[in-house]
């Protein structure tokens, strides 16, 4: 808005300024500028860095100096100069966020006040004391997704300006080893290169990378291959006791820590189930759970001695081990304390730090108590590590993750708890579908309470602090955690587990014709819930980059939430909720009732629109992953998007076939090839913008076409280039229509359809077929929507090539003069031949689309027959024979009945998977020419 930030970078300590220099330059917000730029904006505020010993470690204080800067420039209205004291570097940057933090405040000030004093001439003082030594992020890397290099240094700004000292990188199998080549394979691990290269990024900020790996549990990825079957104890599980096991296990601690400078390290050993219980027993006898687990924890700490490394491991198998019991009950079970158990063995090495991870309670008694029995167990100094609740669902549930949180923060930071470091993770189970950065006010969060002591963080605070540092609007971000909540009581906890629910997830991906999960919501208004939603976040993704502060004053024009554009994940997907929850039942109902053409409205006003809203969020989906992760991991959910859209496409077949009393086989074939539902349907049915606008001219007169010849074909006669994707397809998210020249073999299976004002209908053209059996003929044009204008000359280079299989008999028109207007893409209606009682070729359907043809059936000339898909008095080609039994379908093959439909709304189904069809009339080629 009205104030720029200078700080320059050669002029700062020597160990600030490659940091301050990335976040300068790289910043989500424009307050920055450069100190021998034209400095326009009408407030400047020159910051200067000083290190000092004055300032206690952990500490630094922010003062003001008005006119302290240098020389003005035109329209300067004041110019301030703002010193930092700091003793560490990250706290050095912890201030500079506090800054722009306090920026932010002071521009909302002036726009409800009107006096431009808290920006002309700021008197703020900021001073703050870290709450603990180490304040740490943990990133999953192990889920399917795999954080890019380049999106890690966007976190570690984040990180830097938040406060944050340690990033720990989650990787079971995701870095690459020498010798090893089935270790990770095909999983994106990190190269030692790009360890290194997010070391020294990270260390430019004052913050320490520690590897985090596995040494002994989660190794499935790796134990699946032959490779490693020797070193298996189950699935899971590596072999203790083994000696490969440590060389092994030696091999990647070597690997990981090479290319780092930390010398600590995080081995994991979190839920290990089933240690000694699989092979183990086979080869060493049946022992005791607890000593088998420090056994193996004693040999991999003295590998990490040998390498000059500090352990620590996740303390959860330590009381469940104790308790004989492997579920998480047993961890968080505030009776069980496994001290006396562990009393019985060989003790943990003393130099091992347990980390007590909790991300499930709401009350500080409950971590307080449990912290408690970590220093039973002889660790003086654990971890206290709570979560961002990104796992699991498809953008982070914020509430549940503050309160939690908050939770845990105030059990560390109290007297009888007194933990010395604190982590936040962000896991990403089951196939890591959220994004990550959907966390970044939970890591906002939990850094402002790790700098105060108080339980409370100021909601005006946060939501400054959230605008400035990371460039996103707190309110709308949270309004995006109510896709996880009951819109009955806008409550998202499970009465029964209490914890919050992820029910996005399991709408989304819930089989739409079985649906199981509807009876469980049957008495909410999730239409109204989710539509809600999706208007809110569109819009404010859409108005992003709208300018918003700096409308009121002058100075250069500033995005108001230039992050707010992530909204749209959530939005897409609230619009596809919307749509598809209640689905089954609004079938249901008219199917019970034998109503078809309602069930042919539902399928058309509400099914239709939500295969294309699916495969919207599909598309941008895919985009944003690949613009954050590396592509390995993106197929497990592709194949979870390829089953929805499989089962959509079927569902909206069988019911309008039903709907219809039309074959299904032969609908379903039809549709292959574009002359279904989307195509023939009446005009009134179609959408207000239609991705090929050719679609429109079904049933149109000749005069309405020539009328509309803008609309049909945004090219000028004769020209053979595809039509640029409308604005509904932007380049972002791709529009699947191939964009370029039109393909030489596409005159071998369209005709052109004549424009003749005074005809009803269009006429299509055909060339003999090569077997003799037919002159050309002429027949009702039935667009098949791909998208290219049809010029005279095609007609002309069609007699010469086989004609697309027998035309319905009559007299032949003229073709078209060059140049008399715009044409569209038309097959013929296939029909009996003249003089024949069979058609000339049978058995074989052929998918024609804008990038390819495929044959689906036998051998024999290309050919095509359309179902009539409406009720005659709506179908334009009702007129015109069908020849429906040229295909060859039995009359039983109408489809009568749809089980799914039959069966009552609240079965539940065990089976509710789907499986992945993919819709390869996308991606097919030219299999023969005629």
């Amino acid at each position: 808005m009205a104030v720029s930030i200078v700080v320059s970078a050669d002029n700062a300590p020597e160990h600030l300024r490659q940091g301050l220099a990335q976040i300068v330059e790289n910043h989500n917000v424009p307050y920055f500028a450069r100190s021998d730029g034209n400095l326009s904006a009408p407030y400047v505020w020159d910051v200067a860095f000083v290190r000092t010993d004055e300032v206690a470690s952990g500490t630094y204080d922010v003062r003001c100096a008005v006119d302290g800067g240098g020389a003005t420039g035109a329209g300067t209205l004041g110019r301030s100069r703002i010193v930092v004291r700091y003793c560490r570097t990250i706290d050095a940057f912890r201030a500079l966020g506090q800054i722009l933090t306090a920026a932010r405040a002071a521009e909302l000030a002036v726009l409800n006040s009107g006096d431009d004093r808290a920006l002309r001439a700021p008197e703020f003082t900021i001073s703050e004391k870290a709450q603990f030594e180490t304040l740490a992020l943990m990133i999953d890397c192990s889920r399917n997704g795999v954080l890019s290099v380049k999106n890690i240094f966007a976190m570690l700004r984040n990180m830097a300006l938040m406060g944050y000292t340690m990033l720990q990188l989650y990787t079971e199998d995701t870095y690459k080893v020498a010798g090893e080549p089935f270790f990770g394979y095909l999983r994106g691990g990190y190269t030692q290169d790009e360890l290194r290269a997010v070391d020294d990024y990270a260390f430019s900020m004052g913050i320490e990378v520690v590897p985090c790996i596995q040494t002994l549990g989660h190794l499935g990825q790796v134990l699946q291959w032959p490779r490693y079957a020797g070193l298996r104890d189950t699935s899971e599980v590596i072999l203790s006791k083994l000696p490969e096991t440590y060389e092994f296990l030696d091999k990647l601690i070597a690997t990981v820590s090479a290319p780092l400078r930390s010398r600590r390290i995080h081995i994991g050993m979190d839920e290990a189930y089933g240690v000694g219980e699989g092979r183990f027993r086979g080869l060493f006898g049946t022992q005791e759970g607890t000593a088998i687990f420090v056994e193996h924890l004693s040999r991999v700490h003295e590998i990490c001695q040998r390498h000059g490394l500090r352990p620590m491991i996740w303390s959860d198998m330590l009381f469940c081990l104790a308790a004989k019991n492997n579920a998480l009950y047993a961890y968080y079970d505030q009776s069980n304390n496994p001290a006396e158990a562990f009393q019985k063995v060989e003790g943990i090495p003393h130099d091992i730090d347990l980390v007590f991870w909790d991300y499930y309670h709401t009350l500080p008694e409950i971590y307080a108590r449990k912290i408690q029995q970590h220093r039973e167990l002889g660790c003086d100094s654990p971890w206290m590590a709570g979560g961002a609740w990104t796992w699991s669902r498809l953008w982070c549930y914020l509430p549940f993750s503050f309160e939690s949180n908050r939770a845990s923060l105030m059990a560390a930071k109290s007297p009888l708890g007194r933990v010395s470091s604190f982590m936040l993770t962000i896991w990403g189970d089951e196939g890591n579908e959220c994004d990550f950065f959907s966390a970044l006010p939970v890591l906002l969060y939990v850094a402002n309470h790790a700098h105060t002591e108080l339980d409370e963080i100021d909601v005006g605070f946060m939501e400054n602090s959230f605008a400035a540092i990371c460039g996103g609007s707190l309110g709308d971000w949270m309004h995006a955690s109510r896709l996880d909540e009951i819109p009955q009581n806008g409550d998202a906890m499970d009465v029964r587990s209490q914890l919050p629910s992820n029910m996005s997830k399991w709408i989304l991906w819930e089989d739409p014709m079985l649906s199981f999960m509807s009876p469980q919501y049957a008495s909410m208004d999730l239409d109204a819930h989710y539509t809600q939603i999706a208007d809110r976040l569109l819009d404010c993704a859409l108005s992003s980059t709208n300018s918003g502060l700096s409308a009121a004053a002058p100075g250069p024009v500033r995005p108001r939430y230039p992050l707010n554009r992530l909204l749209r994940m959530p939005g897409l997907l609230a619009r596809v909720l919307s749509l598809k929850c209640n689905l089954r039942e609004r079938l249901a109902l008219p199917y019970q009732a034998g109503d078809r053409a309602a069930l042919l409205q539902v399928a058309e006003t509400r099914l239709r629109p939500l295969i294309e809203a699916q495969r919207e969020l599909w598309l941008y989906h895919r985009a944003r992953w690949h613009r954050i992760y590396k592509p390995f991991g993106w197929e497990t959910l592709e194949l979870r998007y390829g089953g929805l859209a499989a089962r959509l496409e079927t569902m909206y077949d069988r019911i309008v076939a039903y709907a219809l009393q039309q074959p299904f086989s032969v609908l379903r074939r039809s549709r292959a090839i574009g002359v279904a539902a989307g195509i023939s349907r009446h005009p009134a049915l179609l959408p207000a913008r239609s991705r090929n606008p050719s679609k429109a001219a079904v049933g149109m007169t000749g005069a309405e076409q020539s009328a509309a010849a803008p609309m049909l074909s945004a090219l000028a006669p004769g020209t053979t280039t595809v039509p640029a994707p409308g604005p509904s397809m932007s380049a972002e998210e791709g529009s699947g229509m191939s964009v370029g020249e039109v393909p030489a073999w596409l005159p071998a299976i369209v005709a052109a359809a004549a424009m003749d004002s005074t005809a009803a209908v269009p006429m299509v053209i055909t060339a003999d077929h090569e077997d003799g059996t037919g002159a050309p003929f002429c027949t009702a044009a039935v667009s098949v929507g791909l998208g290219w204008p049809v010029t005279a000359a095609t007609v002309e280079a069609a007699s010469a090539i086989p004609a697309c299989g027998p035309v319905l008999f009559g007299e032949p028109a003229a073709p078209p003069a060059a140049g008399a207007g715009p044409v569209m893409t038309a097959f013929p209606q296939m029909t009996q031949g003249p003089g024949s009682g069979e058609p000339a070729t049978a058995g074989n359907i052929t998918t024609i689309n804008a990038l390819g043809v495929r044959e689906l059936g036998g051998e024999g000339d290309f050919w095509l027959q359309p179902a009539p898909l409406l009720p005659p008095e709506l179908d334009p080609l009702a007129g015109f024979p069908s020849g429906i039994g040229s295909l060859g379908e039995d009359d039983d093959d109408i489809v009568d009945s749809i089980p799914e439909l039959e069966e009552e709304l609240h079965c539940i189904y065990e089976n509710s998977r789907t499986a992945l069809l993919l819709d390869y009339s996308r991606v097919t080629a030219p299999s023969r020419l005629g």
